[in-house]
């Protein structure tokens, strides 16, 4: 019984060290939640104000004027752009964008002979893929602080310019949408061709569907239509992977501080199960020894 209260004494201790670890990182994990989450915010409006800008040009400018504008009738190639962390301990952050990504794709691409290449961001998703036999054109990793657009340059160079050379006929982007700290929600847009993003299967780019407007308004260009067009569609899809790469960071922390919470949460419960158990043994211990007293006690004295 002794060796059985030192170990149990031992596994109390571990699970104190291993709980005020978690506690720490869930500590960490809420201070950059915080600051992500300031930063989604501030960016969201203009985001979708942005998305809503594509919308408007695309239907008051002819096809003719820039590539990226044109629609694909032959489908032939598709590239996904999928976001998920470097590191885990994050919950079923990875898992449920990386599942969901799969099936998705497994239902609604019907042509066997369609081809799907893949540009992955964060390490996760890339081991992911690459364990799957996905074709994996491009791999980053996430960054830890998002400076600004500049940390999505390289991967929309490669979307834009595969889109223009007409090597994709379809761009996907795949992200965690931040709802609130309790609630992140797995995202699949269709970034080209510019389309509305309805609440559907595809999912939403914000908690309100996003649709398009019909406006009057006319657009002037100076100093020319393909010049500003070109610029200004370069500039704006820049910034949808930005804002996706923002929300996934925010959404990743969240769900991080969450499993961390848990973790302590669970950990908690088992000290107080693990010092019940001890009481109980040392307890039974000590009736033993008492016992044992008083029966030696008794044989002497009859002796």
């Amino acid at each position: 019984m002794a060796l059985s209260t030192k170990i149990i004494r031992r596994r109390i201790r571990s699970i104190k060290n291993t709980k005020k670890i978690t506690k720490a990182m869930e500590m960490v994990a809420a201070a950059k939640m915080r600051k992500s989450v300031n930063a989604v915010l501030l960016s969201r409006a203009y985001s979708h104000a942005a998305w809503q800008a594509i919308l408007n040009l695309r239907h008051r400018v002819d096809e003719g004027h820039h590539p990226l504008l044109t629609k694909r009738s032959d489908m032939k190639n598709i590239c996904v752009v999928i976001i998920t962390s470097n590191r885990g301990l994050c919950g079923g952050f990875n898992s449920h964008i990386l599942l969901k990504t799969l099936k998705f794709f497994d239902k609604n691409i019907k042509n066997p002979n369609l081809k799907i290449e893949w540009i992955a961001v964060g390490k996760k998703g890339a081991e992911f893929l690459a364990k799957s036999g996905k074709n994996i054109i491009a791999s980053f990793p996430k960054p830890e602080t998002i400076a600004g657009t500049q940390d999505v340059s390289g991967i929309s160079k490669i979307i834009i310019d595969g889109y223009i050379s007409t090597q994709y006929d379809e761009i996907y982007v795949v992200y965690t949408d931040f709802v609130s700290a309790m609630l992140q929600k797995p995202r699949i847009i269709k970034l080209l061709p510019f389309e509305p993003v309805e609440d559907s299967e595809l999912g939403s780019a914000s908690k309100d569907t996003i649709k398009e407007e019909a406006f009057g308004e006319e657009y002037l260009f100076e100093p020319s239509p393909d010049a500003v067009i070109d610029l200004f569609l370069r500039k704006l899809i820049n910034i949808q992977l930005y804002q996706a790469l923002l929300e996934s960071t925010a959404s990743e922390h969240s769900s991080r501080m969450m499993a961390m919470r848990q973790a302590t949460d669970a950990a908690g419960d088992m000290i107080d199960e693990l010092t019940l158990i001890f009481n109980q043994a040392r307890q039974a211990a000590i009736t033993k020894e008492i016992a044992e007293i008083a029966g030696g006690k008794a044989v002497l004295e009859n002796s």
